[in-house]
């Protein structure tokens, strides 16, 4: 028997969920296109999640997060940290290397956990909450590739701190949840090291929506 839902609340949501899909902001146009509804219709839902801070329209009219948007998602940050660690820390074991949950805050990738290695003399230290543009660092750069539509595997060296090597991978989570997955060293990594970084994305998908 199928659940009954509100419609409205239905529509809202995905409001914020297409806003959150679009960094950059998004008309009322292109909102009501995507979601097959009038524009008057979003016009009330957006005015209605601005109210609540949810999102906010900016000098040109397009429709962005609002700060209560982020603060929601700070509360979420806990959840997402703890399905992520078990993971991690099978990743940084298998690899000898540091494994590291990255999400995107608008231009912004940020750490969300860090796992290091247990067995390894040396490896990258790596803190959480520290920030890089997404387009440095493999982590943002795989995160921004995902924006662009191809989910690809990216190596990166020295970008983000000399002598160290990267590879990760943008992960298929529910919408609005822009991460990736990978690891650092500070020696070359193999190839075998991309399977277990791909098994690893695979295995935090799966955890992020279940």
């Amino acid at each position: 028997m199928s659940r009954e839902i509100s419609q409205t609340l239905d529509r809202g949501l995905r409001v914020l969920e297409c806003v959150a899909e679009h960094p950059a902001g998004v008309t009322v146009g292109a909102l009501a296109d995507e979601l097959a509804v009038g524009r008057t219709v979003v016009y009330r839902l957006v005015a209605t999640l601005e109210a609540h801070a949810l999102v906010r329209r900016d000098d040109q009219g397009r429709v962005r997060l609002g700060l209560a948007a982020l603060t929601l998602s700070s509360a979420a940050q806990p959840l997402l940290k703890q399905r992520a660690l078990p993971i991690l820390r099978e990743l940084a074991d298998s690899v000898g290397a540091t494994a590291h949950l990255t999400r995107a805050e608008g231009e912004q990738a940020v750490a969300v956990a860090v796992v290091e290695p247990r067995w390894t003399d040396f490896h990258v230290g790596y803190r959480e909450g520290a920030r890089h543009p997404l387009d440095r660092g493999a982590s943002g750069r795989a995160i921004s590739s995902a924006r662009a539509g191809a989910v690809t595997l990216i190596r990166s060296s020295g970008e983000l701190q000399a002598g160290a090597h990267g590879v990760a991978v943008a992960i298929d989570a529910p919408p609005g949840l822009e991460v990736s997955v990978g690891v650092v060293s500070l020696a070359p990594l193999v190839e075998a090291v991309d399977e277990e970084v791909l098994r690893a994305a695979a295995a935090l998908s799966s955890a992020l929506r279940n």
